[in-house]
């Protein structure tokens, strides 16, 4: 098979949101919040969990702390207790009450609008800023890379690289800037209720004559 030009994936990318959105038109973060504060919560507590399982714990965390000063004045057991039934919940007890002592001291208590102020709060990395930018801010700094995004840059032959921070370098070059927060929530869509890494519904799938891998599923 020849190598395809990079103006020849853009066309294919371009062909491949057109199909998402028209089979997600309500495609959106799964994550509940109502400020940028819930949801950079949310957005830690969702390594390696669910965002259905964070649902479930944030629908009371929410209403017993309301602000960064309300997490950053609760006790380590406190909070470990409040989020027990999340993985790895004492590590991300620990990381919120610094990231809200940080909010707190050094931003008013407030969630900064910025990449490089984000990612220096404890337990932010890139795909956490992004998703609090794009979705909180409507800031389309970058694209969320998650499991589903990673694995379905792979499968379409949009990205081989198996870093996350990589595959993102390689979507922004195939995506207009305006669509990054977009194309996240749209593969992601894709990857819960289509494309799973076992047994993808390839003769089901939309965009299958999109994929050259959809014949090897």
């Amino acid at each position: 098979m020849p190598r395809e030009s990079l103006q020849s994936k853009r066309d294919r990318m371009a062909r491949v949101i057109q199909g998402l959105r028209h089979t997600y038109p309500d495609a959106h973060c799964e994550l509940n919040y109502s400020n940028p504060l819930q949801l950079l919560i949310a957005t830690i507590l969702s390594a390696q969990c669910t965002d259905k399982q964070v649902n479930i714990v944030t629908e009371s965390l929410f209403k017993k702390y309301r602000s960064a000063d309300d997490y950053a004045a609760a006790s380590q057991e406190a909070l470990e207790s409040d989020i027990r039934r999340i993985g790895l919940f004492r590590s991300k007890a620990r990381n919120i009450r610094l990231c809200c002592r940080t909010l707190v001291e050094e931003h008013q208590g407030k969630v900064p609008p910025h990449m490089s102020s984000l990612i220096q709060l404890a337990g932010v990395g890139r795909k956490t800023a992004n998703v609090v930018l794009g979705n909180a801010f409507d800031i389309n700094e970058g694209i969320v890379v998650d499991t589903h995004v990673k694995r379905l840059s792979e499968r379409l032959r949009f990205s081989k690289a198996t870093h996350p921070e990589k595959v993102e370098t390689d979507l922004q070059k195939l995506v207009p800037k305006e669509q990054w927060t977009m194309i996240s929530h749209w593969l992601i869509w894709h990857g819960r209720r289509r494309c799973p890494a076992r047994k993808p519904q390839c003769q089901e799938c939309e965009i299958n004559k999109l994929c050259p891998s959809g014949f090897l599923a």
